[in-house]
């Protein structure tokens, strides 16, 4: 039986430009499209590709198909929008609102 895990505060979202810093597709960049945050894990647009096999039916012929599979978070760097170099994130407090920040550039993340 599947036990439910904290979801933690997690230092990406969806839609922000990321960078693989550790694995087969290391160096390569895009776009996440979904976060996982239970898994630390999330789907970055046209990265971690692996062929999955579709029966098919009507209105599907089927055959293989690539689809994204998710990377763990830890592999991935937010890339800092001023510079267009991976950096670490922080937050801090502007305005009444807590906000994500670069840390390499300072600059206000979204």
């Amino acid at each position: 039986m599947a036990t439910k895990r904290f979801a933690p505060k997690l230092h990406l979202k969806k839609g922000d430009k990321v960078m693989v810093i550790a694995g087969s597709n290391k160096g390569q960049s895009g776009e996440v499209k979904l976060v996982f945050p239970t898994e630390n894990r999330a789907i970055v647009d046209g990265l971690n590709l692996v062929k999955k096999h579709i029966k098919g039916t009507q209105d599907n012929p089927g055959g293989i198909n690539e689809i994204e599979a998710p990377l763990h978070i830890s592999n991935l760097m937010v890339i800092d929008p001023k510079t267009g170099q991976p950096t670490r994130i922080g937050r801090k407090e502007v305005d009444g609102k807590i906000v994500r920040y670069s840390k390499k550039s300072g600059e206000i993340i979204k």
